[in-house]
């Protein structure tokens, strides 16, 4: 008998136990406090600099920033993107703003995961782009070697083929967002689309 009433009581321990904890949670204080949790970690992530490890080449070294920064009058901190479409493969209006599109997004992509420093300040100046145009194939890879070398990020779009021209092609390549006169000296000289 002893070990019955034994049990029973703690039987009754329990059903309270499980009670008082069914009885704090509470379906509608879950949602809330998702989203409270979500802000408050992004707010956290936001407040950091953030430099991953990246391929040199693909980003602005500290000796070139600081090569610019001597050399202009503030202008270092406005950030800037160029994409550069081929005229080549005649895409029509709607088939460019795609691809300019693919290119921003894809460089955005790319900078979330490598230069989110880079990318807050991009942001904070507007995220200025600027469309111009290159000949061919050719041109298009001269740019971006030349904006590689001196440490400008650079994404190229290839085309899946869906639609207006060839699976693979290289459809735009994206400049930046470096400082305007880098950008400049190395975009300067094309044609606005």
């Amino acid at each position: 008998m002893w070990s019955s009433s034994g049990n029973t009581s703690q039987l009754q321990t329990r059903k309270q136990e499980r009670k008082s904890i069914s009885a704090g949670f509470k379906a509608e204080n879950l949602i809330p406090g998702v989203v409270i949790g979500f802000i408050i970690g992004m707010l956290l992530d936001l407040s950091q600099q953030v430099k991953l490890p990246v391929k040199k080449s693909r980003l602005l070294s500290s000796k070139t920033q600081n090569q610019s920064s001597v050399q202009s009058d503030g202008s270092d901190k406005e950030l800037k993107m160029v994409l550069v479409v081929r005229q080549d493969l005649k895409m029509r209006t709607g088939k460019i703003a795609s691809q300019c599109a693919h290119a921003a997004t894809g460089m955005y992509a790319e900078l979330m995961r490598s230069d989110r420093y880079r990318l807050r300040q991009w942001e904070e100046c507007g995220q200025p782009k600027i469309a111009v145009t290159c000949k061919n194939q050719q041109e298009m890879n001269k740019i971006a070697e030349a904006a590689e070398s001196v440490g400008l990020p650079t994404f190229v779009v290839a085309d899946a083929g869906r639609t207006e021209v060839a699976a693979g092609s290289r459809t735009v390549l994206a400049v930046g967002p470096g400082p305007k006169q880098l950008v400049d000296s190395i975009t300067g000289k094309l044609a606005l689309l």
